[in-house]
């Protein structure tokens, strides 16, 4: 199954200063671990060990996965998985 990751200018970096990229996975965690595999401390970025890092929000299809079921929301083939450091200010 694949699915597209974008992340923002500030996470480029670890995704080998690209925009997006195609991983693999039927659950937000196994795209992370997917991710991780492809470029090594990616997952650091995005969650501890066991939840997503409260100042990154993570959006499926413009959804954001705390609503949904968290790492363990299921993903489909062409799914579009957004990763955003949290902002703030006003």
């Amino acid at each position: 199954m694949s699915v597209k990751v974008q992340v923002t200018g500030s996470m480029q970096k670890a995704i080998g200063g690209q925009k997006s990229i195609t991983a693999s996975g039927g659950t937000v965690r196994a795209v992370i671990d997917d991710v991780e595999k492809q470029h090594p401390g990616f997952r650091d970025l995005v969650m501890t060990d066991s939840e997503i890092h409260r100042f990154v929000n993570v959006y499926l299809n413009d959804e954001d996965v705390r609503f949904l079921g968290k790492l363990d929301t299921e993903l489909k083939d062409g799914d579009v998985l957004s990763v955003l450091p949290a902002l703030a200010g006003g």
